[in-house]
């Protein structure tokens, strides 16, 4: 009787659109009775059959306690579809290798686009800018040479100096104020 139904089981979840037989289970979780310890039991069932009867196996307990053991059971019907989980999957990892290679960008293929838009003059921090506590004082100045070219690149650019000239004063602002509460 048990493996003729354990076979409706897995015949029922593939008639239900060829769905994997370990995304449909009963579970049912049996708390301590007696001198036997608390036990879960999974099994592939119809959700019609998922009761103790049909999932227990083997029965811990003697023919006249199976009754009292099956009522502290309680017993669930779980589907899942590992469709769903597949793609969720695909979709985080393509977003990842995305920004993986965001990342390569910004680190290998802007700086060599940097020096040939900019040249690597420019680049180079002259003897009076060492001193200074702002490297990047002098970003309006290149950038206003080369707004004439007036293209994407160059708004990106612009954009990323100001954010970049931000986040330097606030971290001399706040360096500043951890001085002043020492």
């Amino acid at each position: 009787g048990a493996a003729g139904l354990s076979g409706a089981g897995a015949r029922g979840g593939a008639e239900r659109g060829g769905a994997n037989s370990e995304d449909v289970r009963c579970k049912c979780i049996c708390p301590p009775y007696k001198d036997h310890s608390g036990h879960i039991y999974n099994k592939n069932v119809s959700q019609k059959d998922c009761d103790c009867l049909h999932v227990v196996e083997p029965m811990p307990v003697p023919g006249p306690d199976v009754e009292a053991y099956c009522l502290r059971c309680e017993c669930k019907y779980e589907e899942r579809s590992s469709v769903t989980i597949k793609v969720t999957i695909i979709i985080y990892l393509s977003i990842l290798g995305l920004l993986l290679l965001y990342m390569v960008y910004l680190t290998l293929v802007e700086p060599i686009l940097k020096r040939r838009l900019f040249g690597h003059s420019q680049l180079i921090q002259s003897d009076e800018d060492i001193g200074d506590h702002q490297p990047f004082a002098n970003a309006h100045d290149v950038l206003a040479r080369s707004r004439s070219r007036a293209n994407v690149l160059n708004k990106v650019e612009y954009a990323q100096q100001r954010w970049k000239l931000q986040v330097q004063e606030q971290r001399k602002s706040v360096f500043d104020r951890h001085v002043v509460l020492s």
